[in-house]
């Protein structure tokens, strides 16, 4: 048995070797991604709304979406359940962690990061639910669909009201109040990724 383990071992090191000295040969695997595919994934939308698609939601259209799409696992309004909890702003005027937040807390316990109190960009609010949600289907919302659930998660959070319409306009607009708890990071060294 050991003598068999032993040659197994040396003809995986082998074909390691092997492959590692032809990188540049193809595995006869696959197909080149046609442009249309790398679009259909190049959906990323950055800080500034660089990437918005076309739509729109408000609030009172993300109430539907929520409870049918989000509602099983994030509780009925946000306030969590077998996933993360959504809303909540508190507290207001600080980050949920460091000093100042300990003295604001004193006594009360620990509240989770929201939207409300730790998402920096509405934007990229916009990008993670699009992407990522609902978690039993992520990718499968609708331009209008994420418009409207990210509309529904500013307004229960208090960051615009139920009837603001939400689109590639309104969206980079939005001020978030966590915003100014993040900082460039203007670090530099090692390859910059271009």
């Amino acid at each position: 048995m050991t003598r068999l383990l032993v040659i197994a071992g040396a003809m995986v090191t082998i074909s390691l070797a092997a492959a590692a000295q032809s990188p540049s040969k193809p595995l006869g695997i696959g197909r080149p991604a046609t442009p249309e595919q790398i679009a259909a994934l190049d959906i990323d939308v950055r800080p500034d709304g660089t990437g918005l698609p076309a739509g729109s939601g408000t609030a009172r259209d993300g109430t539907a979406v929520y409870a049918q799409k989000c509602a099983a696992c994030h509780g009925a309004n946000g306030e969590g359940g077998a996933a993360e909890t959504l809303v909540g702003a508190e507290p207001k005027n600080s980050a949920p962690f460091g000093p100042e937040y300990e003295r604001w807390r004193g006594t009360r316990p620990d509240v989770p990061f929201t939207v409300g109190n730790y998402w920096p960009y509405a934007t990229t609010l916009f990008d993670y639910v699009r992407r990522a949600m609902p978690a039993t289907a992520p990718g499968s919302l609708s331009a209008d669909e994420t418009y409207a659930l990210v509309a529904w998660l500013l307004a229960k959070n208090e960051i615009i009201a139920e009837s603001d319409a939400i689109n590639r306009e309104t969206l980079p607009r939005v001020r978030m109040p966590a915003r100014a708890r993040f900082v460039p990071d203007a670090r530099r060294g090692g390859a910059d990724v271009k």
